[in-house]
This record gives C-alpha cells, structure tokens and sequence, in this order.
C-alpha cells in the first residue's frame, strides 16, 4: 500500500478538478475519469480512464490509503428515465468501490452525499436530524441516502465518512447548476421564481472552501458524517441581488403564492469543530465565478443538485 496515495473519482467535475489543483503534492493522486480528459493534470496526478457503472475493479495496481468518491450520475434530474443511470452510479458504484476498497485493505473511505437529504425545515439541519423520506425528496437524492447507509456499513472494515455537502458552486460550473443559473437569470433578465417572498434560505459552499473540508477529512482518524456549507445564510432573492451588483442588472422577480415547502439550510458546528469553518462569502465566491476563465481552470491551492 502506498501511504501517500489517494483514488479521487468524479475527477473531471467541479469539485474533483479543484481538490486534485489543491491536493498536496508530495501525495500521489490517481484521478478517476469516465473519459480520457483534454485538460492537464498536475504531475503528481495519474489519470485512469474507468466507467464507474461497470461491473469491474478500477485499473489500480497498488492500493490507496484512501478513496474519495466525488463522481456523480449526470441524469439527476432525468426521472424515471434516466433513473438506472443514477442507481448505477451513485449506489451500484459505490458498493463496488466500497468491496474493492474492503478487499484491498484501504484506509479510508469518503463518500459525497447531499444536504438535500433532509428534505426541507425551518431550522439548519444537525447531522442528527432525520432524512427526509423517498416520496418528498425524489430518486435521486434517495440513492444519495442509499450510498450512506451502504458506506456506513463498512465502517467496521476502514475509515467511513460522508460529507453532506450543501449547494457547492464556482467557477466555470454546470451552468444548470443553482448559483450559475441565478447569475445567468439575473444576466439576460429572465425572471427568478422565488417560493414565498424570498424564496428558500441557504447556505451555499464555494467550491474552495468544499475542497478544504475534503483533505482536513482525509485526515480523520474516525468514521464521522458531516454537513458541508458555507459561512453566510442567504435568500434566493438576496442571492439575485448579490449577482446583480456585479452583472449590472437588476434581478426580476416571479413570487409563488405561500412559504414553500421550507429552507434547506446546514448546521456547521460539526464542519467548525473538526474540519474548520468555510471562509468564504457568497458575495467573494460570486465575484470569482463572474471574473473567472471560462476555460474551466480552477484556484491554486490557499452543484440545485447534485450536492
């Protein structure tokens, strides 16, 4: 086993490039692609060309210390039809990489779930707090609670934790993606339905600050779940607002009769105490995506759904 080795899948989305541009490099980094990638990676990283809904052992010949399992089903929101692509790779996946993982005596294991599971509350979730059920939160942040329970139970055999990461955005993202698709609202006058006044109240992560709170739980010595969130509590309506300053464009407005369904916003205390607190603000992590390359280049080092 090489003690300085981690296995990172999903590597070529947004989280995956920036944790891999910020990873140490005196660890040796095997990157995780369903596809052979145009974009460098850096020197310490080895790139392996795997299709995760394949029913076979990654092209890994040493053992990692530890997996972070990043990759995500790009058919989220293609219910039902789109819904064995989902299985496949946010649950069918993950057992796999679990067995492998068990088999190969891997220290650790992180899997990337959602604060989506909890459904929706007036008050921030606890780690503690029940999920929410399959009916109320859909398929696919139900397999999202699939892959935790099926995690968790290896965490007799290695190192088990899932980071419930809570509306990650930055630069050169997924422009369906939430804080992209408010910006580009607010850019082309398109008008922002909103659930009640303000719409829902969040606490969105910046992909950085997502980033850090991966490598300080690479170091855990412990199976743990953890909310993943950012420092500032925010409106939809303030978001708007905060992109509006920057694009020169007042935001417009759709309000939908009633409160919503409730908010969907993170308790940190837990992410504070063991990991360290986000740094960053919705207004900075905004400003940076709006004056970023659009060539998809990430920071050196210092997703609506999924995540």
């Amino acid at each position: 086993m090489h003690d300085r080795s981690i296995l990172v899948t999903g590597a070529d989305g947004l989280i995956g490039r920036a944790a891999i541009a910020r990873s140490d490099p005196a660890c040796r980094i095997y990157a995780l692609v369903k596809e052979q990638r145009e974009r460098p990676l850096p020197a310490h990283s080895v790139a392996l060309v795997h299709d995760l809904r394949r029913r076979e052992d990654p092209p890994l010949s040493e053992a990692p210390e530890t997996v972070i399992h990043l990759a995500q089903s790009a058919r989220f929101r293609d219910f039902p039809d789109g819904a064995d692509d989902v299985f496949e790779v946010n649950v069918g996946s993950t057992q796999r990489l679990l067995d492998w993982a068990c088999r190969r005596n891997v220290k650790r294991f992180i899997y990337a779930s959602s604060g989506g599971v909890y459904g929706r509350g007036k008050q921030p979730f606890r780690e503690d707090a029940p999920l929410g059920a399959a009916a109320s939160i859909g398929h696919y942040l139900a397999s999202k609670q699939c892959g935790e329970l099926i995690a968790q139970a290896y965490a007799g055999r290695m190192i088990v934790i899932v980071l419930r990461l809570f509306f990650v955005y930055g630069p050169a993202q997924n422009p369906t993606m939430l804080i992209p698709r408010l910006i580009g609202d607010v850019a082309h006058g398109r008008p922002i339905s909103l659930q009640g006044p303000d719409g829902i109240r969040i606490n969105p992560t910046y992909v950085t600050d997502a980033v850090d709170a991966i490598w300080s739980a690479a170091a855990l010595p412990m199976s743990v779940t953890i909310n993943i969130a950012g420092p500032q509590v925010r409106t939809i309506r303030e978001i708007a607002g905060i992109a509006s300053e920057h694009v020169g464009r007042h935001p417009q407005f759709s309000a939908q009769p009633g409160d919503g369904a409730g908010d969907l916003v993170a308790s940190i205390d837990k992410m504070t105490d063991l990991l360290g607190g986000p740094k960053v603000a919705v207004s900075d992590g905004i400003r940076r995506m709006i004056g970023a390359p659009t060539s998809g280049e990430q920071e050196g080092r210092s997703e609506c759904w999924p995540h």
